[in-house]
Order: C-alpha cells, then structure tokens, then sequence
C-alpha cells in the first residue's frame, strides 16, 4: 500500500492523519481516479472520466440491484431472482460494472489506489440509504489471510469502516473468517464460482455469534458478478442468527457479458 493510503487509512488519529493528509497533498498532487489527470482534490475524478460513470438507480430489482426498465407497485424483481432468489433480502449498487468503472474497481482492488475510499463510500451511501437507515451492523467480505497479506489490505473492509463513518453504523471487520483459500473468481462462469466460494469457505467466530444474533446486517463487497461469495457469507450470517442480511456493493455486472475482475 502506498505511504499516502497508509497515513491516510492506518492507525493514525483523525486529526493527525487528516494534517499528515494535506503534507502529502503538497507533495504528491491529486490525480484523477480514472485517467491520472490533475484534479482538485484526493480521492476526486476529471469532469470526462466522471461523466462516463453510469450510477445505478431506481427502477432496479429489490433483491439484486440489477436496473429495471420501468417502475412498478411494491417490490420489484428481475426474472433471475424470480427463478433464483439470493440467499440475501436487498441488494443495491452504485455502479454499473463497464469498461468507465472497470479500471476504478481494478486499481482500488488490486493496485493500491485506496485514495478513492471515501469517494466510493459516499457512492456507496447514496445507493444503499435504504438498507443503512435499517442497518444494525456493517460487515466487509473477509480475505483469505494469504491473499491480505500479498495484497496489504482488504478493500470490502476498506469501504466499510468508512461507510461506518458515513452512516453512523457501526461495522465490525471480524465478524466473518474465511477460513479456507479459494481459486481466483477471474475468468469463471456462474456455475462454476458457485462450486469454487460456497458456504464452508467462510465461517463466523464463537466469540463474534452473540454479536450478530438478531441484529440486521448489511453485508458490504467491492464487486457483485454472480452473487457466489455474497450468498455464502449471507447464508452464514443467517446460520449465525442474523434476522435480516441486505447486500451494499460498490459495482454490478449489469450485461450478460462479464468483465474480469
């Protein structure tokens, strides 16, 4: 992780990491999220690479999130939750998945460029305000401690702590272990990340239990594709007692052809 992220998302006490923030501002200037250009502040996207953005909203399905093309009375499903409902109550993301949030996504995942946090936590509010005025508790998709350990941090967490911050939801970060490594999701269909993420890949904590019975959480992730590993976490969480478990995720494959991620 960069020196910046790690001042800016460490250990840090606000005021300090919030001063250390603006040294760094003068040494290392914002550049868009997207394209690299200069921007006015960290964290921030040109008026080009914003304007591509396609931010999901109302009509969507009540269950995944997926955009409808009109609206109706009472909850609406697409014909992928009526023929298999997730194993979660509501699903909301802000963005559609394409080739303009494709590199955002990638770069916050994979390459370090967690400065886009607390932008993509406001995203995350505007789109999930429904689930988050209900919420009890906010609960980040685990990694594999393998996987944290080569990449440095976990991006769902990420989103979480600073949607917590956002939201005034309390989050708790190891409330899900997952207790066993999986293959790569990258490159697999449907059925097949199914097979690879199921529910024994990822367990709740003796001591965590008493904590989730009853409580509503709101499970936070950076990519919704199939709902393989959404739906393993949720019915794990249901398992530990949770009551109700909704799904808040940054982007969703909204076409049929999917993009690696």
């Amino acid at each position: 992780m960069p020196l910046s992220a790690r001042l800016r998302f460490g250990t840090l006490p606000a005021p300090i990491g919030r001063l250390a923030g603006r040294v760094l501002d003068l040494v290392l200037p914002p550049r868009c999220l997207g394209c690299g250009e200069p921007v006015d502040r960290q964290g921030g996207l040109c008026a080009g690479c914003w304007a591509r953005l396609r931010f999901l909203h109302p009509p969507w399905c009540d269950r995944c999130g997926w955009p409808l093309p009109q609206d109706g009375p009472g909850p609406q499903l697409c014909s992928t939750c009526l023929d298999r409902p997730p194993p979660w109550e509501r699903g909301r993301a802000a963005l559609a998945y394409d080739e303009a949030s494709r590199g955002l996504v990638l770069r916050f995942k994979h390459a370090g460029r967690t400065d886009g946090v607390a932008t993509f936590a406001r995203w995350l509010a505007t789109a999930g305000g429904e689930l988050l005025a209900e919420a009890d508790l906010l609960v980040p998709v685990p990694l594999h401690r393998w996987r944290l350990l080569h990449r440095g941090y976990n991006q769902a967490a990420l989103l979480a702590r600073h949607l917590a911050r956002l939201s005034g939801v309390p989050w708790s970060p190891a409330a899900l272990r997952r207790r066993r490594a999986t293959a790569s999701q990258q490159g697999l269909g449907a059925a097949a990340r199914r097979a690879n993420v199921t529910s024994t890949a990822f367990a709740v904590p003796a001591g965590r239990r008493a904590a989730l019975a009853g409580r509503r959480v709101v499970l936070i992730d950076d990519v919704l594709t199939t709902g393989a590993t959404l739906g393993a976490c949720a019915r794990v969480l249901r398992e530990a007692g949770c009551t109700r478990v909704d799904v808040l995720v940054l982007a969703r494959v909204v076409k049929p052809r999917q993009l690696p991620i």
